[in-house]
C-alpha cells in the first residue's frame, strides 16, 4: 500500500502542472507520470522485497525465457488510465499486484485524486480505504444474471459494439440496464464492491491492467473470466495479452 500511496503522491504533482505526452510503439501514449510512478514502485519493491522479480509495463521486456519458470512475482501498472490521466478526468490508478504461480493472491488498486485504495488479499477478503480512514470491507453481492436491474460497467475510452450487444441481449431477457462508465482498472473494482453488477471486456488489455484488481474482485466474491473458456484469467502467460473478460 505504502508503494502505491507514494506512487499516488508523484503522479499528482505532475497532474497538477503542464506535461509532454510521448507515445509508444503500439501509439500508446506515456507521459512522465508514468516514468515517475514506475521509478517509485521500483526503488521500493527492490528494496522491501529484493528477491521477487517484477513485470511492469515500462520495463516489461522480460524474455518468457527468463520468466517461465517464476513462483511469484509483482505485476505493476504504475498509472493505469493514461488517457484519463491526460483528459484530467481523475479515473486513473497506480495498480500493484502479487502473483504466485499463474494467478493475483494479492491486489492493490489506488486512486490518488481521491485518496482511494482497494486491497484485496486471496482467502481474507477486500477491502476499501478513503484516506486515513479504517479499511470498509466490500463484496460483490449475487450474480447479475439473478437481478431484475443490471448495472453494466464499460470503459469511457473502449466501448464496443460487442458491449453494446451485450447489453442489448440483457434487455431482451427483460432485465433494466443502467450503464455506467469508468476509466481505468476502477471498472472492475467497481464490481468488486457492488456499485455494478457486470464487467463485459471485449477488447484488448494487458495482464498488468487487469492483476490487481482481479485480486481485488476475487477476494470480494467476483469471478474474471475467459469469456471463451469461463476459466480464471491466468498470468505470465508467454503472450502478456489477456483474452476479452468478463468479471461477474
Amino acid at each position: 500500500m505504502e508503494a502505491a500511496r507514494n506512487a499516488g503522491a508523484k503522479i499528482l504533482e505532475i497532474y497538477g502542472r503542464d506535461f509532454e505526452v510521448e507515445y509508444k510503439g503500439d501509439d500508446s501514449p506515456l507521459t512522465e507520470a508514468d516514468k515517475a510512478a514506475n521509478e517509485v514502485i521500483m526503488a521500493f519493491l527492490d528494496h522491501a522485497y529484493p528477491e521477487v522479480p517484477v513485470i511492469s509495463e515500462e520495463n516489461r521486456a522480460i524474455p518468457y525465457r527468463e520468466r517461465c519458470d517464476w513462483g511469484r512475482f509483482w505485476l505493476v501498472d504504475p498509472l493505469d488510465g493514461t488517457k484519463e490521466f491526460i483528459k484530467k478526468n481523475g479515473e486513473f490508478t497506480v495498480n500493484i499486484a502479487l502473483v504466485e504461480g499463474s494467478r493475483p493472491i494479492l491486489g492493490v488498486v489506488y486512486r490518488p485524486v481521491d485518496d482511494i485504495l482497494y486491497l484485496g488479499v486471496e482467502n481474507s477478503g477486500a477491502w476499501r480505504i478513503s484516506g486515513d480512514g479504517l479499511p470498509q470491507p466490500i463484496e460483490g453481492g449475487s450474480h447479475y444474471l439473478e437481478k431484475e436491474q443490471v448495472r453494466v460497467v464499460a470503459s469511457r475510452s473502449h466501448l464496443s459494439p460487442e458491449v453494446e450487444a451485450f447489453v442489448k441481449e440483457l434487455r431482451v431477457q427483460g432485465k433494466e440496464v443502467d450503464f455506467l462508465s469508468a476509466g481505468s482498472s476502477l471498472k472492475l473494482c467497481l464490481v468488486a464492491e457492488g456499485a455494478a453488477d457486470v464487467y463485459p471486456r471485449f477488447g484488448p488489455t494487458m495482464e498488468w491492467d487487469t492483476g490487481a484488481a482481479q485480486a481485488v474482485a476475487t477476494a470480494a466474491g467476483r469471478r474474471v473470466l475467459d469469456v471463451r473458456t469461463r476459466k480464471p484469467l491466468s498470468y505470465n502467460k508467454e503472450n502478456l495479452l489477456n483474452p476479452h473478460f468478463i468479471v461477474e
